[in-house]
């Protein structure tokens, strides 16, 4: 396994850390693995436009077309069995 050393870290990250390392029960280097890990495991740009444009082929066939502004106008103008004052 590897090591880095990160300099000039501001005091308030630190004790962030801190604070939940101690809510965790876990030590504070523990603590930096795990936020560390957590950061570079969120997909990318790239990853969540690949699997939007895998979600918009999967429910293609399965939307009907819709006159999206006709259907917004159709909710607007409705009064939804309501009388308004």
């Amino acid at each position: 396994m590897g090591q880095i050393l990160v300099r000039n870290l501001d005091d308030a990250v630190i004790a962030r850390l801190k604070a939940r390392a101690r809510s965790e029960n876990t030590s504070l280097e523990q603590t930096a693995r795990d936020a560390l890990a957590a950061a570079v495991a969120e997909p990318d740009r790239e990853d969540l436009a690949v699997f939007a444009a895998e979600m918009r082929a999967r429910t293609k066939q399965r939307m009907p077309d819709i006159d999206l502004v006709a259907a917004i106008r159709h909710d607007r103008d409705s009064d939804h069995g309501h009388e308004w004052p």
